[in-house]
């Protein structure tokens, strides 16, 4: 889903070999539940929770830091913890329970993806908060093009409205391509894939003892994590100087320039699960611009910006940080979209040409290759046999547009109808671009479609509106394109798997209409408790500010930022240009080591600490390989998902505390020492 799963940035799974996706050999005694059978009350509770923790984790992470990690894996192994644990459970009181299959493991797993999905792609750390009058302050009311008229605060009941009727239409753009993505193109979808192998070996016998382990281990390290952050509660007292949280571990001068370590679990298990480059690009970005470039910046106060200004005013300092982070983003986002679009209609156009002049030659000598076949030829019979007419995706595709259509304008008002049709239209060719990316890459696009969709409507509607507009058509964009690569990568692990292709999309359906009222109510807990978008808040939601800033370029120009701010983002724009052209050109064995210009930009605008908390989390992983690679390989996932997780369960106890006004009863405060 997912760096934001950007903005957040994408984070892949690593992509897996050939031969490990045929180790898995599947019984042929095993019987095949109905579609139906795989969809059960008890999978539909367990989706539920989890999506409720899950959203509230990516909640707590696009509001902070907006780097979001791959949570597919996480999905899988913690629905086969909470399944297991209640059959078990039930078991021993003597009740006889359904046994628990991979299908109805890997339906949960897809439920609970699409649930979490929205909270990303549903824009509560983007573009929905870019709307909201904090954001409006933040950048100030007589900045040109920050209009008064252009703000809509977050509202439960018209955010629920909002993405029930932009969500489900991703779902529907591309089911009948399913065939063509999964079966006949063959496209890996790493992260998929991973979670299929996952599941698959938690369900043989030989892998029954792992999935033990695995489990016991992310509970350890979830209870470990929930321990901890409550403990950290008690000295965190009140504002956000207090705690563990700004515990100047590498000393105070560094520490005024956010390099410290906050202890944070969630970070620390993002940087086990975060492939290396992406932390080290995150800790190389947090060191250019807050170990070398604020501070060169800071010193020209009074030439290139006035002295006085305060700290989150465009027009000092705070301005170079946004408009920077946004010209990295964008370089790499546009880069990564030319390039995965091309690949596309390459590997498209080579696709038609093999199968017009080639023939399948089945050779059947070698009792491996006819056992892989047969294999195979399962897979492919399971998957088609449960169809999905074109027609009811064509049909729901047509009346959720027209719905959409009638409804978006009265909900954003300068949204006019025609300009929703327009963006319909096109969506699906978007959609399928996205899908194929994601199944060759596994990086998901999202957040770039969305950012071309607000830059294009913005500049139609102009000055009178345009900002809003164009902030709700990134989300129309992000939505169908998110949710399409979602579903393609669940339908390959349902493929894997043995599950029907119609429990899946029902299950997609089920976890999306869950998503829809989850992630707004969890999102009002953090919005009810927190001062969310302040930048003296833990929760600065760095993206709302960049998408307001993002719409209002797109409308009004370059014209008011600071001296030499406009020459600096090129050349970062530049840069990032270069550096992903340096990371497709070289050999592997040297891109392996250049850093990713989107995780980079990331600490430009929000600080190093969350960077540092990451890179000890790729360092603890990096020791671990070193030491014991194949427990490593093993465990990391389980003990990143335990910190993940007790971290974001404590949030939901913090939050109530914090909206009953309980304030922690110890301010702990670190300081210089004065001598007498």
């Amino acid at each position: 889903m997912g760096t934001e799963h950007t903005t957040a940035v994408e984070i892949s799974e690593p992509l897996l070999a050939d031969d490990k996706i045929r180790d898995v050999e599947f019984e042929s005694s095993e019987s095949i539940p109905e579609w139906k059978d795989q969809i059960t009350i008890r999978g539909l509770v367990v989706s539920a929770l989890m999506g409720t923790i899950f959203c509230i984790i990516t909640h707590k992470l696009n509001l902070t830091v907006g780097i979001i990690p791959s949570l597919n894996v996480a999905a899988g192994l913690l629905g086969f913890f909470f399944v297991k644990s209640w059959t078990g459970f039930l078991s021993k009181l003597g009740f006889s329970v359904q046994p628990f299959t991979r299908q109805e493991n890997t339906v949960i797993q897809t439920c609970v993806v699409a649930c979490y999905g929205l909270a990303f792609s549903g824009g509560f750390g983007s573009y929905l908060l870019a709307m909201d009058e904090r954001t409006y302050n933040l950048i100030g009311a007589d900045y040109p093009g920050n209009r008064a008229e252009d703000v809509k605060n977050p509202g439960l009941l018209w955010m629920i409205g909002f993405l029930f009727v932009v969500s489900f239409l991703g779902l529907f753009s591309l089911v009948p391509l399913r065939k063509v993505m999964v079966v006949d193109y063959k496209l890996t979808y790493p992260s998929g894939t991973a979670t299929a192998m996952l599941i698959n070996s938690f369900h043989t016998n030989t892998g029954a003892e792992l999935a033990r382990k695995q489990v016991s281990c992310l509970g350890k390290y979830l209870s470990i994590s929930l321990f901890w952050s409550c403990f950290k509660w008690f000295f965190s007292g009140v504002g956000d100087a207090c705690g563990f949280d700004n515990f100047p571990s590498l000393g105070l001068t560094l520490y005024k320039n956010t390099f410290y370590f906050d202890f944070s679990p969630t970070y620390v298990g993002c940087g086990l699960i975060c492939p290396h480059i992406v932390n080290c690009s995150v800790l190389l970005g947090a060191i250019i611009s807050w170990g070398f470039l604020w501070p060169f910046i800071s010193q020209h106060a009074g030439d290139w910006y006035p002295a006085d200004l305060g700290s989150s005013d465009f027009k000092g300092l705070y301005g170079y940080k946004v408009f920077i982070a946004i010209s990295l983003i964008l370089g790499d986002g546009l880069y990564n979209l030319i390039k995965i679009i091309s690949i596309t209609v390459k590997e498209l156009s080579s696709n038609s040409i093999k199968q017009i002049n080639l023939p399948v030659v089945k050779d059947n000598s070698d009792s491996n290759t006819s056992k892989l076949l047969v294999e195979q030829r399962k897979r492919d019979d399971v998957f088609l046999k449960d169809r999905i007419p074109s027609w009811v995706a064509a049909s729901g595709y047509v009346g959720l547009a027209a719905i959409s259509t009638a409804t978006i304008p009265i909900i954003f008002p300068p949204l006019k109808w025609y300009l929703v049709l327009c963006s319909y239209i096109i969506a699906p060719a978007l959609a399928f671009c996205n899908s194929y990316g994601t199944g060759l890459t596994d990086w998901s696009l999202a957040s770039t479609y969305g950012k071309v969709g607000l830059f294009i409507i913005a500049s139609m509607v102009g000055s009178n509106g345009g900002v809003l507009a164009g902030l709700a058509a990134s989300g129309l964009m992000m939505s169908i394109v998110s949710t399409a690569a979602d579903l393609m990568q669940d339908f390959k692990t349902g493929y894997l798997t043995l599950s029907s292709a119609k429990s899946m999309f029902v299950s997609q359906l089920v976890g999306t209409a869950m998503g829809c009222v989850i992630a707004p109510l969890t999102f009002w807990l953090f919005w009810e408790a927190f001062d969310i978008g302040s930048p003296d808040s833990p929760y600065k939601a760095p993206y709302a500010v960049i998408n307001r800033e993002m719409a209002i370029l797109g409308v009004e120009g370059f014209s008011e930022l600071p001296k030499h701010c406009l020459a600096i983002c090129c050349g970062f724009f530049v840069a990032a240009l270069v550096i992903n052209l340096l990371r497709d050109v070289t050999p592997a064995k040297v891109s392996q080591f250049i850093p990713i210009p989107m995780a980079m930009a990331v600490p430009f605008y929000i600080g190093a600490y969350f960077a540092i908390d990451m890179f000890v989390g790729t360092v603890i992983l990096f020791v671990w390989e070193r030491w014991n690679r194949k427990d490593a390989e093993d465990y990391a996932g389980a003990v990143a998902s335990g910190l993940i997780c007790g971290d974001g369960i404590w949030t939901i106890p913090s939050a109530i505390l914090s909206i009953f006004k309980v304030n922690p009863p110890i301010c702990m405060y670190f300081g210089p020492s004065v001598s007498n």
